[in-house]
């Protein structure tokens, strides 16, 4: 028996897993966190999983590694290294394993540059190492888990729309579906413009939140937002839907704006762009941005426009790719490993 359970152990533990997850843009925002450690949000959010824009991460634990090996995007870097081990200690914590992992992550989109990569990245992570680890968590524990490494990383792993509780203590703070994929036919145009590398982490960002003298008046109406747009979603309202969309993230901006020292994510072509979609608006076409921290725009509008609304901003030179995007379901496990 003894023999067999060893056996067993060995199987489970000396195993490669792979997943998928979707980046995700929230719709009702988090600026700013209670607990840095924990990481917990000022306030709950709103978001879509996102279909074009994905992080695969494979990871392995064996006893043929020294010591844990990190590829993201075909580079070792050592800073994100040290993030991507911290999380792997506290999968290993879980686990009761000492073992050294491998991990390789691909993205298909930038990094780095407001499109909430560390979201996509930090869910895949998450789940590829538990169950290399052998660990059975239900996706509220995957939630709490994968928000530790990187706090929207929790919304990119229930399915569709998704809310973020902000809760007050590590085990309330999580993420659910509030309505899947396909509740609603609209799209998500992921704009890209040009524009170098972010100089100010969105993690440096949320530490400065509190400096902006708006950014209490901010916390009192959130909840409020938070009501109202989940009835917009309900009732499948897309024009009040946009225009709270846009308002908010303009909001937040102007949050960054006014911290002390302030934050400008944006580049000319942002607003260049933001100029064009609301002139789409005035010639009759229904389509909204919103912006993360970032210089790039997401652009919402119903799927019945997206031909005429596309077409559009192909003519505007600021745009360098446009990224076709329908609200997603979450995390997958899949077989396609990357080593």
């Amino acid at each position: 028996m003894l023999i067999i359970m060893r056996k067993e152990l060995k199987l489970r533990i000396n195993m490669k897993a792979t997943a998928a997850a979707p980046s995700n843009i929230a719709f009702i925002k988090y600026w700013g966190k209670k607990d840095e450690k924990l990481r917990l949000p000022a306030n709950s959010s709103i978001s879509v999983n996102l279909s074009g824009l994905k992080t695969t991460t494979t990871v392995k634990f064996s006893k043929e590694y020294k010591q844990d090996k990190v590829q993201i995007n075909g580079q070792v870097n050592k800073k994100e290294s040290i993030r991507v081990v911290e999380h792997l200690d506290r999968i290993r914590k879980l686990a009761k394993i000492e073992l050294k992992a491998k991990v390789v992550s691909v993205n298909n989109f930038p990094k780095s540059s407001g499109l909430a990569s560390s979201a996509s990245g930090f869910a895949a992570l998450t789940v590829a190492a538990t169950s290399a680890a052998g660990l059975k968590l239900s996706e509220k524990q995957l939630t709490i888990l994968a928000r530790l490494g990187s706090g929207s990383a929790c919304r990119s792993i229930p399915d569709g729309f998704v809310e973020w509780i902000a809760g007050k203590t590590h085990q309330s703070s999580f993420a659910r579906s509030i309505y899947p994929a396909k509740y609603w036919d609209i799209s998500i145009l992921v704009a890209l413009v040009e524009g170098e590398k972010k100089k100010v982490s969105t993690t440096s960002g949320h530490k400065l939140a509190r400096t902006s003298p708006f950014f209490g008046t901010r916390l009192k109406n959130i909840n409020r937002k938070i009501s109202l747009i989940k009835h917009l979603i309900k009732e499948k309202k897309f024009r009040e839907f946009g225009q709270l969309v846009e308002n908010e993230s303009l909001e937040m901006h102007a949050i960054m704006l006014t911290s002390t020292p302030s934050l400008i994510y944006w580049q000319p072509a942002t607003v260049a762009v933001m100029r064009h979609v609301r002139d789409l608006r005035h010639q009759g076409l229904p389509v909204y941005f919103t912006i993360d921290a970032g210089p790039h725009l997401f652009l919402i509008c119903q799927n019945s426009d997206l031909t005429s609304i596309t077409e559009r901003l192909k003519t505007g030179r600021f745009i360098k790719k446009i990224i076709l995007n329908r609200p997603a379901r979450g995390i997958i496990l899949t077989s396609n490993h990357l080593f």
